[in-house]
């Protein structure tokens, strides 16, 4: 009669370690038992073991940072000479988010079932992408695990960094724009309807700029409620086809792209984090072909994928990278000329590695400017619009003075 395999469960557990301090975490086992036993092995003393209830599991979302501070610590570890189990004992325990802890558990598990570390990361490609599972996989084949976990997590903490900084850039102008919004409707419901019941006693003809506000003000107010809702069905629809549909991504890719003053910062953190995908995983060992499977999604540009898709497909039948970079037409003649030497000298990870060193160093000192450009751009924005407004309620006061 065969006996149905346990599932394994989330368990939260406390105790107290070989120097009396007390700590916690979380294990995947298939009962209590099993959890004490393992703990116990690990020097902990167990005072306390109960079943995560499902409802609350991973609660807190996993982000891409909690990741790249995974790879970091785990390097750091098996740099040290730290077994690899007893290592993501160690993160786990470390880690302040308790959905990491259980997917540190569930990986960890894995591996003690006889997985590769590569194939218990690629059970979960939410956290794990396609590029880091293909990265520890050739470190795995070529033994060099530490090296590369170490090269990976620089990687991931330089994406970051960039990716920060776009983000920042955008950021405060939309905020602004969003706030100077939400100012002028306020305007317009409460105060402009103010105005135009002293303008009516008046009995004289109001100016052109004092009637088009408040013609503004009484559509504000009559239809604020369809306003608000179209305004906000339209963000979301917006968002959910940009999402979903690879014609309106690969429209905006190209619009962001195009853009006057943040099309050319958003290309060169692109071509930053191209360059510096396609350094790290040639330089862990990964195959040119294989290597470029994987650089265009991390690029975050539809019109870099579908490049390198085309780039990928001219280098399987054995045209030369630079070549085929060229044919692209997106890369500057500056990124072509370092893949080039690269190729010469057999050392195209550090040229692709100083090419995304030296467009990190461009959208650092591009993000600066744009920020002291904006500034002043936004207030003069802010005038025109808040102050047109004031101008347009006083100028029949200011009539009504003259005439007086």
């Amino acid at each position: 009669m065969a006996i149905a395999a346990t599932k394994d469960s989330t368990f939260l557990w406390e105790g107290t370690d070989k120097k009396g301090k007390k700590i916690k975490g979380q294990m995947l086992a298939g009962g209590q038992a099993q959890v004490s036993a393992q703990l116990r092995r690990q020097g902990i003393t167990v005072t306390k073991v109960r079943k995560q209830n499902a409802l609350f599991a991973r609660t807190k979302k996993i982000t891409d940072k909690d990741v790249t501070l995974f790879t970091r610590q785990l390097a750091t570890m098996m740099k040290a000479g730290v077994p690899l189990l007893q290592s993501f004992d160690i993160v786990a325990r470390s880690h302040n988010n308790p959905s990491m802890q259980t997917l540190l558990a569930e990986v960890k598990a894995d591996i003690e079932k006889g997985s590769s570390m590569s194939q218990a990361f690629s059970r979960h490609p939410m956290q794990f992408n396609t590029l880091y599972c293909n990265l520890v996989h050739a470190a795995e084949q070529a033994g060099i695990l530490d090296a590369v976990l170490d090269r990976l997590a620089t990687y991931q903490e330089k994406i970051l960094a960039i990716k920060s900084k776009i983000k920042s850039a955008l950021t405060y102008p939309t905020a602004v724009l969003v706030v100077a919004f939400i100012v002028t409707a306020v305007i317009m419901i409460f105060v402009v309807p103010s105005f135009k019941s002293l303008f009516t006693s008046f009995g004289a003809d109001l100016p052109a700029p004092t009637l088009v506000v408040i013609a503004i003000s009484n559509f504000f107010v009559a239809y604020w409620w369809a306003i608000f809702g179209a305004i906000g069905g339209g963000i979301y629809a917006f968002f959910q086809a940009w999402k979903r549909s690879p014609k309106m991504k690969m429209f905006m890719d190209r619009l962001f792209l195009r853009l006057p003053i943040f099309g050319p910062v958003i290309e060169k953190a692109t071509i930053a984090r191209w360059t510096r995908t396609l350094s790290t995983m040639f330089a862990a060992g990964v195959p040119l072909v294989e290597a470029l499977d994987s650089v265009g999604g991390a690029a975050g540009n539809q019109v870099f994928v579908e490049a390198t898709q085309k780039i990928r497909g001219e280098v399987s039948v054995g045209t030369g990278l630079t070549v085929a970079m060229q044919n692209s037409g997106i890369f500057p003649t500056m990124v072509l000329q370092m893949a080039a030497i690269g190729e010469e000298s057999g050392s195209l990870d550090s040229m692709l590695g100083k090419v995304a060193d030296f467009y990190e160093q461009e959208v650092d000192d591009a993000v600066e400017n744009l920020s002291s450009l904006m500034e002043p751009l936004i207030m003069v924005v802010l005038g025109v619009l808040i102050g047109g407004l004031v101008i347009a309620m006083y100028l029949p006061i200011f009539k009504l003075g003259s005439v007086v």
